[in-house]
């Protein structure tokens, strides 16, 4: 297999990077270059909610030269993504734009959730590891600049994540007027990480063992990169990990600038996040930290590998999603038998109607979320569970769907229980470009009106909640879905339910759903 050159370009809170790497067979992927740039666009974003426009030339300046490195190794492929700074900048279009035109290369904005799939991404490149170390009780703890991420994995699956506003630049803006000594920064940092982590474990750890952590991002590879004999450590115990917190306790910033080889803007923020890992190791007591060395944009990397199919990896990350969907909707008390045939009905009409809907897997799996989430509005308020499941939805992170991608849903599960209206379905979408089909507006209604028509016959199905379709097979022949039963008892409430939502799907699809009920033949025993 032909090697191909690929390149995975950062726009971070506080740094600039870009990775060129080799991308060939057998799941390998090779950085041959790395570069960084230190630019603190956090400080604008954080500060005054805008990205100046020194920060803007400076910013076009340095990609630039990422461009120009870029044709000397003769690449042609790349993808560029920015994180918090810009997602919370209010004149972030304009500064695209600017890139744009200035630049030539084109930045997308990811959400939070996509960024840190990207960061898993990376992690599962090494298949067996990964997958080893996410077994039993796993915390992966990513402090950023502008926030940190806690996800827990538990028997090789993803139950929770959350985003906590603990990045160590955001917590640097914070102390930056406050006159205090190394110990009483280290004090009021670890009081606004206790405040935060307290409310955490309440919500998450009340009832979970974490073993150990990942830690991922620059943070945590500045502090033990040189700590094996000049080499990064990459396991650290909980005993290590004291001792060298310790240590950097009482380090002023130019001791720390040629203890641990960072630069002047960086050196204050490396006490933040020890703090941060320090109190957390406290709160779980978690006896060790992998630090496997991964960047976001080793993440890029693999994820573009994925997608070209260059690659291929044991760890299936939509299960991932599926469970922390799973792990929403038993915070909100929306699993049961019901919600489980509902999803197992919806799955069924959406794969029986591939070839009139034209939709693929990212939809598919859009509406298995959307499904198992459906009545989650119920925990608020049962007469106003429509609104209010849509608002949860919104408010809730959901790992790996960008933000439009989530709207879809919230619609989709909104429009479930009430009248579509064309003209009103909130699409509210910031600046991000969602890495899914659907960046268009008129197009992410289309899907939906398509989805929400799916979730409302497959919610018919069940009216009763008395699983008497169980049986059911959907098929579809001269545009009609037909749904046949063997149930004999009574389907009335189904039926009307069913019919009532036929119209919708009809205009939806052009597709007429039928309800059909085989009743038995009766078996008449001759007289003797």
């Amino acid at each position: 297999m032909a090697v191909r050159m690929f390149a995975a370009i950062e726009v971070g809170s506080f740094e600039l990077e870009m990775g060129i790497y080799e991308i060939s067979g057998k799941n390998r992927i090779r950085q041959v270059d790395h570069v960084r740039h230190v630019i603190s666009l956090g400080s604008d974003t954080y500060n005054d909610r805008k990205i100046s426009y020194e920060m803007v030339e400076e910013l076009c300046r340095v990609l630039e030269d990422f461009s120009r490195i870029m044709k000397g190794y003769r690449i042609t492929e790349y993808r560029a993504y920015a994180t918090s700074a810009m997602r919370e900048a209010k004149n972030s279009r304009i500064v695209l734009e600017q890139i744009r035109v200035r630049t030539g290369l084109t930045v997308q904005i990811i959400s939070n959730s996509e960024q840190r799939l990207l960061t898993y991404k990376a992690l599962a490149v090494a298949d067996d590891e990964f997958d080893r170390n996410i077994r039993k009780g796993t915390a992966i703890l990513d402090v950023g600049f502008g926030s940190m991420q806690i996800s827990l994995f538990d028997e090789k699956l993803l139950v929770s994540t959350e985003n906590l506003p603990l990045g160590v630049l955001r917590i640097g803006e914070l102390l930056k007027n406050v006159s205090s000594t190394a110990e009483g920064t280290r004090r009021i940092t670890g009081e606004m990480v206790e405040s935060e982590l307290s409310n955490y474990q309440k919500m998450y750890l009340e009832e979970r063992r974490i073993k150990h952590v990942i830690g991922t991002g620059e943070n945590i590879m500045y502090l033990f990169r040189y700590e094996d004999g000049g080499k990064p450590l990459q396991w650290v115990t909980r005993e290590q990990f004291d001792r060298l917190y310790e240590r950097l306790s009482g380090m002023n910033p130019e001791a720390v600038e040629e203890q641990f080889g960072v630069s002047a803007e960086y050196a204050p923020l490396l006490l933040p996040s020890a703090v941060i890992y320090k109190k957390f190791l406290e709160m779980t007591g978690a006896e060790a930290i992998w630090i496997p060395g991964t960047r976001l944009c080793d993440g890029i990397a693999a994820e573009y590998a994925l997608d070209k199919r260059l690659i291929q990896l044991k760890h299936n990350f939509d299960n991932d999603i599926i469970s922390a969907s799973r792990d929403m909707a038993r915070r909100y008390r929306c699993q049961g038998s019901h919600s489980d045939l509902v999803e197992s009905y919806v799955l069924q009409i959406f794969d029986a109607m591939k070839r009139y809907h034209k939709m693929g897997s990212r939809e598919r799996l859009l509406l298995q979320i959307a499904v198992i989430i459906h009545s989650c509005g119920k925990f608020i308020s049962v007469r106003n569970a429509n609104e209010c499941a849509y608002n949860i939805i919104m408010s809730t992170e959901i790992i790996g769907l960008s933000h439009l991608e989530r709207e879809i849903v919230a619609n989709v599960v909104r429009y479930n229980i009430r009248d579509f209206d064309y003209n009103m379905v909130r699409m509210e979408a910031g600046p991000e470009l969602s890495s899914g089909s659907l960046p268009d507006q008129s197009d992410a209604t289309i899907l939906t009106a398509k989805l929400t028509a799916m979730l409302r016959l497959a919610n018919s199905m069940d009216r009763s909640h008395g699983q008497k379709l169980k049986d059911c097979r959907i098929t579809v022949k001269d545009k009609i879905l037909t749904v046949s039963t063997e149930y004999s008892g009574d389907i009335t409430l189904e039926a009307v339910s069913f019919e009532q939502k036929a119209a919708f799907f009809e205009e939806i699809f052009g597709i007429r759903p039928v309800l059909k009920q085989k009743r038995p033949v009766l078996q008449i025993r001759p007289i003797t």
